[in-house]
């Protein structure tokens, strides 16, 4: 028997009914597990803050880039006063390809091609977002670690100017864009994470003999003027 077109409204049926079966079998368990590719720019949670990302708290429903206080791209801001809202189908989109989406988006994740884990994440994230009163008290995810960094070197005022002029070396290898080819965004990043990790690096506690030998150069004015520097970077 021949096999008989399907319409675009049909098309259009499944496709909204592969969403919604999608955004019912969501594992919101899971999706806390797989949140943890998400952890190193967004919060989500009791107490969330915007760190390299703007928290995810209350997506649902949000138009794009409408997050008063987040620094968002261009590109982001262009789709949001074209109307562009965050609903599980346009979630669901922009995780899968970020850049098919919003195509000049800092967001530099590559995608989870994996429907299944992309309903699994935006379950998890549902749960801050239909009813932002009732969100749970848990500790946020994407906390700075535990440090016994001197409050003085974290109380110095860096000069973003100074390092704007000392970037040049850290801009070899990490995009000025927030894009990420295997290397870590270091665009946005708070100053506080910055400096305990440059500190870290220098003091050979975390482990990349590139970054040991990279914050061992510089003093405590310098991580901090790089710091201020990469917090405003657009």
């Amino acid at each position: 028997m021949a096999r008989l077109p399907i319409l675009p409204a049909a098309l259009a049926a499944i496709c909204v009914a592969g969403a919604a079966w999608a955004e019912e079998i969501g594992d919101a368990e899971k999706g806390a597990d797989l949140f943890s590719t998400c952890i190193g720019c967004h919060e989500v949670g009791a107490g969330a803050r915007d760190r390299i990302g703007p928290h995810l708290n209350g997506i649902f429903g949000r138009r794009a880039a409408a997050h008063d206080g987040y620094p968002y791209s261009r590109s982001m801001q262009r789709a949001g006063d074209d109307g562009l809202t965050w609903t599980f189908e346009t979630l669901d989109a922009y995780i899968e390809n970020p850049r098919a989406l919003v195509s000049k988006t800092r967001m530099s994740f590559r995608g989870l091609k994996d429907p299944r884990d992309r309903a699994d994440i935006l379950a998890y994230l549902r749960d801050f977002s239909d009813n932002p009163s009732d969100v749970p008290e848990a500790e946020p995810t994407a906390r700075a670690t535990d440090h016994d960094l001197d409050p003085a070197i974290l109380a110095i005022q860096g000069d973003p100017e100074y390092g704007e002029y000392l970037s040049s070396e850290c801009l070899t290898c990490h995009l000025p864009d927030g894009g990420a080819e295997g290397i870590p965004s270091i665009t946005r990043w708070p100053v506080e994470d910055f400096v305990v990790a440059m500190h870290a690096y220098k003091r050979k506690l975390r482990p990349h003999p590139v970054m040991q030998m990279m914050a061992g150069r510089l003093n405590d004015e310098e991580i901090a003027a790089l710091a201020a520097y990469f917090r405003d970077l657009d």
